[in-house]
């Protein structure tokens, strides 16, 4: 692996990229209500990022899997989406979750964050799964430090989403992040056999795209015709929290929040 320390300076510069994710992200989350549709929130992440001078990070970026180049500015996931949903013309309903996430580059500095959003009245059960995912994002963020290994970080997540009748996605990890979206180390979000053989430690200029993906039931996905949206196999609900983190010689800063 080929880790970039980033400088304090530089993490300043991941900061205003990554509080510009977030200020898109709370106007989307003012703006989700049934009837609206998701076009019309990818609509207002472009508008408020060329505003900012910056440029979204998602579009135009080839699919792994033979469709087309991302069309969106936003990943817009309904219900038994996990990732990568494209914006449509769907009104969103009441009791739907749609998880979006969204980058952007400022500067030559990329800011990665997703967030679930409940629609109305959600079914107890998908509004906990929401919670559950939120909160395994929030161990992550309490245990990243200097010295830390990702495997005491991934073990905790893993546990508490597991302990809570649900399933960690498999197929998709976190990431490093910096002048570009995805650079090393791979975080995953679950503990490996390939990091069991050779863990990651934490350490003062990381910068980790940190993103739990968890399923009310199985967690095996498949890839729709679009090339892009990566659904639940038995089509059961999943939700995504996800915050750029950087790790400094006090702890943790979320450059995201």
């Amino acid at each position: 692996m080929a880790i970039q320390i980033k400088t304090p300076d530089e993490i300043e510069q991941m900061y205003s990229a990554g509080q510009l994710v977030r200020r898109v992200l709370d106007r989307l989350g003012e703006m989700v209500e049934a009837g609206i549709t998701t076009k019309q929130l990818n609509a207002e992440a472009i508008s408020l990022t060329h505003a900012a001078g910056a440029a979204c990070l998602f579009q135009g970026v080839p699919s792994s899997y033979g469709g087309i180049p991302f069309p969106g500015a936003i990943c817009a996931s309904l219900n038994e989406a996990v990732v990568h949903g494209i914006p449509s013309e769907y009104p969103l309903q009441d009791g739907d979750i749609l998880s979006v996430d969204f980058g952007v580059k400022l500067n030559g500095w990329c800011g990665d964050s997703a967030r679930t959003y409940c629609v109305g009245d959600v079914a107890p059960k998908t509004k906990k799964l929401v919670e559950v995912t939120r909160s395994a994002l929030d161990i992550a963020i309490s245990l990243v430090k200097p010295g830390e290994k990702w495997s005491t970080v991934a073990g905790a997540m893993a546990d508490f989403v597991r302990a809570s009748g649900f399933s960690v996605v498999e197929e998709f990890v976190g990431h490093g992040i910096g002048r570009e979206m995805h650079e090393d180390p791979k975080v995953p979000n679950f503990v490996t056999r390939e990091l069991r053989r050779s863990d990651i430690r934490l350490r003062p200029g990381m910068v980790l795209a940190v993103e739990p993906m968890v399923n009310a039931g199985t967690l095996k996905v498949e890839i729709e015709n679009d090339g892009w949206t990566v659904v639940t196999k038995d089509r059961q609900p999943s939700a995504h929290w996800e915050h750029t983190l950087a790790v400094t010689d006090r702890g943790v800063r979320v450059l995201t929040a």
